[in-house]
């Protein structure tokens, strides 16, 4: 808790300083598309950059040295297994994608930002590792060392879920000042004012880290669950650029293919369609 509070702390005083940083490139010309940043982005990538400045530290008080020390084991088998996670959480997202328009619940935009594509491949390749690496590889494999396997994953997903809270609105800070990263901090709580719509992203995103700990756990490697991260940031990012919905429908369905009871039974379903894939492939103890 100690490392979590002072990654958001040193994150927040370091924001100010990569936007300021962002806009003196622009200005001489260098990174362009950092211009239309909000602050809130910088905001994001200072908590990145203090989470992994502080881990270095983290653990070499926790006594790791090695992969093994954090249940981690080689995998020989990592690409099958990075792609398989890909296929299992993006097909069924998709499905569902088909069928609600099919249903006329979501419509097909007018016109599509082919452009936008990119960044949600790339968002795919580096927030999946990134996020996986951390929690599942570090935070978990932390909790793990304690004997107590469920309640470490009970406690990972539930940390996984809370700090994805951790959002501003967009334009919170207009006049960047050295406070504005712990004015990001304060106005990350605004969204607790919709009861329904925090409930039902909090369930889903649990849920999913549930499922992710669980691959995690079964194979003793992280290329799964990458691979399953991966596939919704893609299928839920895909699916949100060339269909829209017109209103919410809480708690059935939420802003995006990732929140929603009928989202949360999709999830269900994959956990199941990938502990029967470990099943028949010899993987994970069963």
């Amino acid at each position: 808790m100690a490392y979590f509070a002072a990654t958001i702390f040193i994150g927040a005083l370091l924001a100010p300083l990569l936007f300021w940083a962002g806009q003196w490139l622009t200005a001489r010309g260098l990174f362009p598309f950092l211009a239309n940043s909000d602050f809130e982005r910088f905001f994001h990538r200072a908590v990145l950059f203090a989470a992994v400045a502080l881990l270095w530290p983290l653990l070499r008080l926790s006594d790791v040295r090695n992969m093994d020390d954090l249940g981690l084991a080689p995998d020989s088998l990592g690409r099958r297994d990075l792609l398989a996670g890909f296929l299992l959480s993006a097909i069924p997202l998709l499905c569902c994608g088909v069928l609600f328009i099919a249903f006329h619940i979501y419509s097909l935009r007018q016109m599509i930002a082919w452009a936008a594509f990119g960044k949600i491949v790339a968002a795919s390749i580096t927030v999946a590792p990134i996020e996986e690496i951390f929690f599942r590889g570090v935070v978990l494999g932390l909790l793990l060392k304690t004997g107590y396997q469920y309640m470490s994953v009970l406690t990972t997903s539930a940390i996984f879920s809370i700090v994805h809270f951790l959002k501003a609105p967009e334009h919170t800070s207009t006049i960047v000042t050295w406070t504005s990263g712990l004015n990001s901090i304060a106005h990350s709580f605004s969204q607790f004012a919709d009861p329904i719509l925090l409930g039902s992203a909090f369930v889903t995103l649990f849920v999913l880290g549930l499922i992710l700990a669980d691959a995690r756990v079964l194979t003793r490697s992280l290329w799964l669950p990458i691979g399953l991260h991966a596939g919704w940031i893609f299928a839920a990012g895909a699916f949100n650029r060339v269909a829209h919905r017109g209103i919410l429908d809480l708690p059935w369905l939420g802003p995006n293919l990732l929140v929603g009871i009928v989202p949360l039974g999709i999830a269900g379903l994959t956990w199941l369609i990938m502990r029967n894939w470990l099943k028949y492939v010899g993987l994970g103890k069963l």
